[in-house]
Parts: C-alpha cells; structure tokens; sequence
C-alpha cells in the first residue's frame, strides 16, 4: 500500500502520515485505533510492555562480553529497540544463534575429549525458549482450552473431591479406556504411559493422587483437544518439530491445570483466600506448583487476577520455567541476581520466603519463593529440588496474604535487585561479579570497595 492510499484511507495528509512515520508528530489514540482497523491489526502488537521485553532483552543481549569494545548507553539500546523491534528481534534471534552454537561447540569439544568417536557438529534447538515466548505472546491464557475445561466439567460428571476416579469413570465410558497403576517392582520409571493399542493408561503408584488427577487429566487433553492445541502450536515462530512437540506436552499441561482448577470458582477462592496458595492448593487438591502456574493464566478479559510473574529455578540457578504478565524482566541468558529471594529459599526447605524488591528502573515487585521436591521413587532415589517463586507488582501486594504486616509503602524495606550484573548499575553491591555495562572500567588499584569493581567510573 503506498503512503497516499494509507493517508487517503486514514483521512489525513500525506505529508502527515510522513511526519508521523519519522517520529516528528505523535500517533494519536483515535488514530491509532482507526489505523489497526484499516490494517486489521491487534491493538496489543503496541503494548509498551512489549517494547519494554525487546528493550530488556537487548539490554541483556549487549551486556556479553563480545560487546565489551563498544559504547552502548541505555539510551541508545531503548532508542534502538523502540524504533525498528522487527530488527531487534531478528537481531535478537541471531544472537541467540550464536550461543546456541557457541553451546554445541563447547559441547562436541568435551566429547572429543573424553574420546567420544560419534562427536559431530550438533544442531543445536531450544524448544524451551520458542514455547515461553509463545506463552508471553499470549499472556499465559488459552480461552479456547478454558472453554473445553468449562465443558468437560459440565459434561464429563467430575467430583472435585475425587478427581482421580472421577477421570477413571469418564475415560472409562466416554473412551473406552482403562485406567490401571503400576505396582512397585517395575523398572519402567514412566509417571505416566499410554497404550493405544490396547486402550489403556498406566500411572506410576509413586505419585499422589493429586498427581494421579494432573496425568489423566493431561491424557483427555491429548485425546480430545488434539485441534485446538494443534491449532496453538501452527504457531510459525515455532520453527522445530520439537518445538511444536513441546508446545503440545504445555498446552495438555494447560487443559489439565484448568480442569482441576477450573477458572471462575478458583480465581473467586483465589481471591476469597487473599492469594493462599497453601490453602488454595488444599482446597482444589492440586500441588503448590500447580496453584502457582495456575495464578499466572488469570487473564479473562472483566474477571482477572493479580498479574503474575513466575518462575522455576534449580540449586545451580538454571531457569527451566518462566513467565511474566508482572512486568519483571528477567533474564534470558544469563543468571538471576543473587540477592533475589529464590537462591534465599533453598535455605530454608519448604518455608516460603517475601521479599520486596527494588529493580534499577525503581519499580518494585513484591515476591515470595519456596522449594518444591519432586520424590517418586523412594527414599533412595535422588530428588529434584527447585525453588518456584511468583510475584507481582507492589501496587497488586495488598491483595495477597503474604504481605500482611509489611509496610508496602516503604521503599526502604525493598532489597535492590538486579536482571544480571551486567545490567545492574549499583556498583555499591557486595555480590556484584563482573562490571556493568554502562561503566567505562577504570579500576584504582589503590582504592578497595565492596567488590573488585568499585572504583570503576564513567
């Protein structure tokens, strides 16, 4: 479309649209609107907060040691990000390239070493990273899954004080499938198997049976929403079968978290409790993590719940989960700020830590981080620890249980935190492990601060 027909169809100037296309005149709302109808546009693709996740990742992004040479303000990057974030992206999707690549070769050099003679060139994917963006595109919420979830609760004949047989009965007369448990003595380490053949599923004896619920729950997913879910996953950002084979595995996850806690009575408990979780997952029998993914996908357009962000961490700060609809930037690339209260928690197994915290843009967050530990077969076997930690602007605090006590209003209080070092500016941390990028190093060997960095200066 030329620039008169655009103009012609908008009803201003051409010269106008120009001024406006150059940044020298600002887009108005009324024609703002009127241009996503002309174009057919979602008004959400101009979002601040999605500039803001672009400008973050950036920021990210520069802080590597390969832009160590180049002066690079937060002026420039947020200019930069704003103005072309087709290219950021794309910029964005080389970088990650890159690590990926510097990844797989760090990895086959290891291999040759220990005399591995299938060492080759890997072709490295992160599914992981192409879903979580998928979910932030979408803020996290599915209606068309919720919708099915609200169906089969009013089809299927579930109880919520039994879930498990209540999946049993309908798999049983809507499918014709069996449900059976694997007994001890099997070394088949599946939670959960299901035989098409043979018409049935098997679940391990070692879970709950909240558990037990969450994995039939998952198999109807896949048996009757294959459609819908397949429809989410056409995604063209999802560029790997595997991708699209891990966006299904989230999406069943999805339906089954919004069958066991189905979306108008647990967003009314949720907030009748002030945001428990604890007395949330007790109430919908369903495990601490689970409340907590739940919590993030309160999206319904006129019923929503406090915005969210969260995430899940191991002991070595890997990051295997993570979402935000709070605002928090967290990091893509590297590690959490240390001072964050989810390396905290592993501390004090099974206590749920809060924490104020004040990032370097001066918005604070309010969080709470607890353990969780996945034990499934026995005493001996090894347990996978992590910390799953959610939290939420501290505007939205008041709302929840945790924050009862605490003087939100008192910015003191708030513990600074930062993306990464590399990003954070406060060079008055005793954490701090590599200089930030804003500052030109210049170290005064004759002069010892908090940390090695100190003395660095503009």
């Amino acid at each position: 479309m030329t620039q008169a027909r655009l103009a012609d169809r908008l009803g201003i100037s051409p010269s106008y649209l120009n001024l406006i296309e150059h940044d020298r005149r600002a887009l108005t709302a009324p024609l703002l609107i009127k241009l996503a109808q002309v174009l057919d546009i979602d008004l959400q693709t101009f979002a601040p907060d999605r500039d803001e996740r672009i400008v973050a990742d950036l920021m990210e992004m520069f802080g590597d040691q390969i832009f160590e040479g180049y002066t690079l303000s937060t002026v420039d990057v947020r200019e930069f990000g704003c103005s072309a974030p087709a290219i950021s992206r794309a910029v964005l999707a080389l970088y990650q390239a890159y690590t990926e690549a510097k990844d797989s070769a760090q990895g086959m050099a290891m291999r040759v070493e220990e005399g591995d003679d299938n060492a080759g060139v890997d072709s490295w994917r992160l599914p992981s990273e192409e879903v979580g963006a998928l979910l932030q595109r979408h803020m996290n919420y599915f209606p068309t899954l919720e919708d099915a979830a609200d169906d089969l609760w009013r089809n299927g004949r579930l109880e919520a004080d039994d879930m498990f047989h209540g999946f049993v009965r309908y798999l049983r007369d809507e499918h014709s499938i069996e449900v059976r448990i694997a007994r001890g003595g099997s070394d088949d380490a599946a939670l959960r198997r299901y035989d098409p053949h043979r018409k049935q599923i098997t679940v391990a004896e070692s879970l709950a049976m909240h558990d037990r619920a969450f994995q039939l729950a998952h198999q109807v997913a896949l048996l009757t929403q294959s459609t819908a879910i397949d429809r989410i996953c056409e995604d063209h950002r999802l560029t790997t079968n595997e991708s699209r084979s891990l966006c299904r595995i989230v999406m069943a996850n999805y339906f089954a978290a919004a069958v066991l806690m189905p979306y108008r009575p647990f967003l009314e408990q949720a907030k009748a409790y002030r945001y428990d979780i604890e007395r949330l997952a007790h109430r919908f029998a369903t495990s601490y993590e689970q409340v907590c993914h739940r919590l993030t996908t309160l999206r319904r357009q006129g019923a929503e719940g406090v915005p969210f962000h969260f995430v899940r961490v191991d002991i070595a700060g890997n990051i295997s989960k993570r979402f935000s609809a709070s605002g928090l930037q967290m990091a893509r690339f590297s590690g959490l700020c240390p001072r964050w209260n989810v390396h905290a928690a592993f501390l004090t197994p099974g206590r749920i830590r809060v924490q104020m915290s004040q990032m370097p843009d001066n918005k604070t967050y309010f969080c709470l981080a607890r353990t969780v530990t996945a034990r499934h077969q026995g005493y001996n076997a090894p347990q996978g620890t992590h910390v799953v930690a959610i939290g939420c602007d501290v505007e939205q605090a008041s709302n929840l249980v945790y924050a009862d006590g605490l003087d939100l209003k008192n910015q003191s209080a708030a513990v600074p935190v930062g993306s990464t070092c590399r990003l954070c500016p406060r060079m008055n941390c005793s954490q701090r492990a590599f200089p930030p990028l804003q500052k030109v190093l210049q170290i005064d060997e004759n002069v010892r601060g908090p940390n090695f960095y100190w003395s660095a200066q503009e």
